[in-house]
C-alpha cells in the first residue's frame, strides 16, 4: 500500500509531455488490461475506448480540447466515449458472454436479465446516456492508477467540446458520445508543474466518519 500511495503522490495532471517519448507496446497492453478490468455497472461496459495514436487525427483534435499541447505531445491519446443508448441487445450480449465465460446455460441468467432490463428500460434517454457517462470515469481511474504504477503520465481532460471530437471521430454514427480525454506518456523536464506539491483537503476536512 506505501507504495500505491508513492505513485498517487507521484501522479499529477501533465501540463507538458516530452513529445520524443513513446510508451512501449508491453506498457499499453498493460493499460489497457487495466481499463479492460475496471470496474463497471452490472459489468456491462457501455463505452468504447479509442488510442489514439495517428498525428493527423490529434491535430485535428487539439483545437477541439481548447488547443491544449498534451493532445498532440503525448505518446498516445486515449477517447472514452460512452454508448448513448442501452438496448435488451446490449444486455443479451453480456449475458452470452457470462455464461461462455462461466460455462454455465444462458437459460440460468434468464432472470438477472429480466432485472437489467426492466431496470435500465425503465430509465429515460438522458437518464441512460447519462447513466453510461459515468462508467468511463470508473475505467479511467483504473487508467490513472495502472500508469502511475509504471510511472506514465496522463492528462485527465474534461476540457473540450464533445460534438466536436465525436465529429471528427465519427462517434455519432456509432452511438458513441466522447465523454474524457486522456493523453498519456511522460513528463517533458520542462514541466514546472511536477515540482509543485500536491494540494488536497487534510483528513478532517474530507473525511466525515458516522
Amino acid at each position: 500500500m506505501s507504495t500505491f500511495l508513492e505513485n498517487q503522490n507521484w501522479r499529477y495532471a501533465t501540463k507538458k509531455f516530452d513529445s520524443t517519448k513513446k510508451i512501449s507496446r508491453e506498457d499499453l497492453n498493460t493499460l489497457k488490461e487495466a481499463i479492460r478490468l475496471s470496474s463497471s455497472s452490472y459489468g456491462l461496459q457501455l463505452y468504447k475506448v479509442f488510442i489514439v495514436e495517428n498525428p493527423e487525427l490529434r491535430t485535428k483534435i487539439q483545437p477541439a480540447a481548447w488547443g491544449q499541447s498534451q493532445i498532440v505531445d503525448a505518446s498516445h491519446l486515449i477517447v472514452f466515449a460512452n454508448q448513448t443508448n442501452v438496448t435488451d441487445e446490449d444486455i443479451d450480449g453480456y449475458l452470452k458472454n457470462v455464461a461462455q465465460t462461466r460455462n454455465i446455460p444462458e437459460t440460468a441468467l434468464t432472470g438477472y436479465g429480466d432485472f437489467m432490463k426492466g431496470g435500465i428500460g425503465a430509465k429515460s434517454d438522458d437518464e441512460k446516456s447519462n447513466w453510461t457517462s459515468k462508467q468511463t470515469y470508473l475505467a479511467l481511474a483504473n487508467l490513472l492508477n495502472a500508469a502511475a504504477e509504471l510511472k506514465i503520465d496522463v492528462t485527465p481532460m474534461e476540457g473540450f467540446v464533445p460534438e466536436q471530437v465525436n465529429e471528427i471521430l465519427g462517434l455519432n454514427d456509432l452511438g458513441l458520445n466522447a465523454t474524457l480525454i486522456a493523453p498519456i506518456g511522460y513528463r517533458s523536464t520542462e514541466d514546472a508543474t511536477q515540482h509543485q506539491k500536491k494540494v488536497r483537503k487534510s483528513n478532517e476536512e474530507l473525511f466525515i466518519t458516522l
